[in-house]
């Protein structure tokens, strides 16, 4: 698939969630803890797009309501950015061989806070900052930011978002689809 096609389809994706449910929507309840357990799927982007092709993962999400519409929360949990099959062909003189192998699965722990904003509840706006740790050997722990848009209701809270993971010269990221279930505490 495309990277426009991609995109697009995720566009219309998130049309789909925000604008066809009827649910009654839930701001958030100002001085309540809430948390979210939630599983993530996506599409890697920049550095890591050649080796990796999907990831998939799990987060649990500690949210507090400071206002009606503001909620601050923690998050964290483990990313898989599952290895691809790739291909080299090298050609000498006249010989031309392919080599086919695959790449290396690796995670990242992401740990980041940030807030969420209704701006037409049940819609949501929301921005993260911190940091991802990467677990394979000698992986590195990378600066995180996390721009993202969602709906949520008393239960069940859907966000699309994309995540930047940056530091030391590599630049890599996800475009990301959550869904997670929450309950108050």
């Amino acid at each position: 698939m495309k990277k426009g096609t991609k995109l697009i389809a995720i566009a219309i994706a998130a049309l789909a969630i925000f604008f066809t449910t009827n649910v009654k929507a839930q701001t958030t309840d100002k001085s309540a803890w809430r948390l979210g357990i939630g599983i993530e799927g996506g599409l890697p982007t920049g550095d890591i797009h050649d080796a990796s092709g999907f990831d998939l993962g799990g987060t649990a999400r500690l949210q507090y309501g400071v206002d009606k519409n503001v909620a601050v929360m923690l998050t964290s949990g483990f990313y898989n950015f599952f290895g691809k099959t790739v291909n080299q062909t090298i050609i000498t003189g006249t010989t031309t061989t392919t080599i086919s192998g695959k790449t290396s699965s690796f995670g990242v722990i992401p740990v980041k806070a940030g807030a969420k904003i209704f701006f037409n509840s049940p819609i949501y706006v929301s921005g993260e900052a911190g940091a991802g740790f990467e677990t394979a050997t000698g992986g590195s722990t990378r600066l995180l930011l996390s721009p993202g848009l969602g709906w949520a209701n008393h239960s069940w809270d859907v966000g699309a978002r994309y995540e930047n993971f940056s530091g030391g010269g590599v630049n890599y990221g996800l475009v990301n689809l959550r869904i997670a279930y929450g309950f108050t505490l």
